[in-house]
Parts: C-alpha cells; sequence; structure tokens
C-alpha cells in the first residue's frame, strides 16, 4: 500500500502538518509504504492552459518539483492533502497543485466516462484545518475536490477537519481529531 501525502501548509509544524503526520505514522503502522511532501518548499508554477496534456502528451509538460509529486500521485494508492483554510479555500500552495492535475484527464473529459488517465480505486484523505469554530463555514471546499477527485476515479473519499486551530501544532492536544486521523488511516489502509 503506498500513501502519497501533500502537506499545503506553509508553517512548519502547521495544524495541518500535524493531522497529516499522525494520519501518516498510522498508516505506517498497517504496513503503508509513506511518501510526504512539503509543498511549500517545492519550486513549481501553476498550470499554464496550453492544454500540451491533451493534445501531445500524457502529462503535465512542464518540468518543475511538482513534476515528481505529480508521478507520485499517479501511483499511489492514498492520497493525503493536508491544508488550512486561508481566505476561503485550500492554501495557494496547495491550489496550485490541484490546478496541475488537469493534466490527469484525457483529452475527451467532458463526453468520455472513462475521464481519467489514473487508475480507479484510488482513495483520498482530505485534511482541512481552519480558525473558525464554525463547523458549517467552508464546508464546499471538500464538497468541490471530492467531485473532482470522485472524476478521477477515487473511490474512497474522507474528510478531516480540525476547528479553532490557531497556534501552530495546537492540534495535537485535539484528541478527538487526533484519534480520527489514526482511525482514517487504519480504514483507508484495509
Amino acid at each position: 500500500m503506498k500513501v502519497t501525502c501533500l502537506l499545503g501548509s506553509p508553517r512548519e509544524n502547521g495544524n495541518s502538518t500535524v493531522i497529516a503526520e499522525r494520519f501518516c505514522t498510522s498508516a505506517q503502522r498497517f504496513g503503508a509504504e509513506v511518501k510526504t511532501f512539503k509543498l511549500n518548499d517545492l519550486k513549481f508554477r501553476g498550470c499554464q492552459g496550453c492544454y500540451v496534456c491533451k493534445t501531445k502528451l500524457e502529462r503535465c509538460v512542464l518540468k518543475d518539483d511538482l513534476s515528481a509529486v505529480l508521478e507520485a500521485v499517479r501511483d499511489t494508492d492514498i492520497l493525503v492533502l493536508a491544508s488550512p483554510v486561508y481566505f476561503w479555500d485550500v492554501s495557494a500552495q496547495m491550489k496550485v497543485f490541484l490546478d496541475r492535475t488537469f493534466s490527469f484527464l484525457v483529452p475527451d473529459f467532458h463526453t468520455n466516462p472513462k475521464r481519467s488517465r489514473l487508475a480507479p480505486g484510488k482513495k483520498l484523505a482530505f485534511i482541512l484545518t481552519q480558525n473558525n469554530a464554525d463547523k458549517g463555514s467552508f464546508t464546499h471546499i471538500f464538497q468541490k475536490f471530492d467531485f473532482f477527485f470522485r472524476g478521477f476515479g477515487f473511490t474512497d473519499t474522507r474528510q478531516i477537519r480540525a476547528f479553532e486551530a490557531r497556534e501552530p501544532g495546537a492540534v495535537a492536544n485535539d484528541r478527538e481529531v487526533m484519534e480520527l486521523a489514526e482511525k482514517t488511516a487504519e480504514e483507508l489502509c484495509r
């Protein structure tokens, strides 16, 4: 079982990172091989809208640090996306990665029932942390990306959210969230 974890927080010891690390440590206990990428440490550009991935190549034409990340996602069984909520959405680092996943879609994805170049059956753990205490706020984030990842052929998608996550690393004391990270890892690794 391969797990690819993408950390979207620019902060060292950010709350989304703390949860993702707990998930990954648990996944390793269940025999998973984990590969983690800190997006903020990589040098990459956003999707250029060039459509080379639809006309000449079956991958993104850009050659930068995100190339290895996209290949790891292609080969993974479980994808972990961890991001704080910044300005009502995922972090900019995570959003650029998500835009680049456009290269996973086949050229005729609008009409083709098999829209994705990815092998079907992958699993997703989507980790979001927010300063806001309102559990009804920002629910659109997971809904939006869940729609796209299901279009890529992901069959089991889970969300882990932490609220009132203000100080870096504070979520480590949130027993409920940490247990949910462990339980989700166990269930996805089965």
